[in-house]
């Protein structure tokens, strides 16, 4: 922070703030411009109730600086009618997923100046990008500057990057673990590689996946997939106070019986490492590392 910035831009979200405060990142900032993009119960070893959780973001935008401004997704009926019902003397400015077309396994914007081929895909991403060009108009960066930057931008770390492909195999990594973030990406990658086959492969690694009540939020989110795969690690389960999930829950709470389910690493890697994948997509979805299974060794297999 210096004298010559006009802005601060800060990422916060709903987990808590430090093993000491146990209020929400997000409740601290009093933010001038604030953007929600949406609200997905999570997190259930801190908020154990959806009104809880939901709570949260209620706190947050009456938080906001009186005649500040809220940017949200107005496609999240929850946030849509959260916001409305708020008594903040904010501005309040929606948003919904930017128009556009596929093209060739090419994701392209629909602009005033024609059609903008995109690096990135999925209607998430879709959404997320109208919310940044919202923020980004509220600072100054003019539209023609958005673009014109948005048209080489990879995409984060971690959410549906791409590790290695070739012709006809592609490896995405991304960072997907709760139920409306996994039917986001799956459904991202089926829309994208129509044809492909789709091998999805999830772990279960946070407090609320590893949960035996929780976890039936995660109905039918793998059902688009051709080759479900779930790996979790029953160290987890001991170190975060979970209880044993057996085989049987989870094929029953994803309402998918087609599931393989991996508990050793070395079993995942190994059956990975055997498949073909001529035509065919592998997406991994984590917080976690899978218990550390190779990333060189599974990218040679799409070389």
């Amino acid at each position: 922070m210096t004298e010559n910035n006009d802005f601060i831009l800060l990422e916060g979200d709903e987990y808590l703030s430090s093993a000491i405060d146990s209020s929400p990142k997000f409740h601290h900032y009093k933010p001038q411009i604030a953007l929600i993009s949406g609200i997905s119960w999570d997190h259930v070893n801190v908020f154990e109730t959806l009104d809880d959780y939901n709570k949260q973001f209620e706190i947050f935008i009456d938080s906001i600086t009186p005649g500040g401004v809220l940017v949200y997704n107005k496609e999240d009926k929850t946030l849509s009618a959260m916001v409305d019902a708020s008594e903040n003397t904010i501005r309040k400015e929606t948003y919904q997923t930017a128009a556009h077309f596929i093209d060739s396994g090419c994701t392209c914007l629909e602009t005033d100046e024609g059609a903008l081929p995109l690096e990135i895909f999925g209607e998430h991403n879709l959404s997320n990008l109208s919310g940044a060009k919202w923020i980004c108009q509220l600072i100054g960066v003019e539209q023609d500057e958005f673009y014109q930057a948005i048209a080489s931008f990879k995409g984060a770390t971690r959410r549906l990057e791409k590790i290695t492909s070739s012709r006809n195999k592609f490896l995405f990594k991304d960072f997907a673990h709760s139920p409306s973030k996994v039917k986001a990406s799956i459904t991202a990658v089926r829309k994208q590689f129509e044809g492909f086959k789709l091998i999805a492969c999830l772990e279960l690694h946070t407090y609320s996946s590893l949960d035996n009540k929780f976890i039936y939020n995660y109905r039918d989110s793998l059902s688009l997939s051709d080759f479900p795969i779930i790996f979790y690690d029953p160290l987890a389960l001991r170190i975060k106070n979970r209880h044993p999930i057996t085989e049987k829950q989870i094929k029953e709470a994803f309402n998918d019986h087609r599931i393989m389910i991996f508990i050793k690493p070395k079993a995942l890697e190994d059956f990975l490492l055997m498949q073909d994948y001529d035509e065919s997509v592998l997406l991994m979805m984590s917080s976690g590392n899978y218990g550390d299974i190779s990333w060189d060794n599974l990218k040679k297999k799409f070389s």
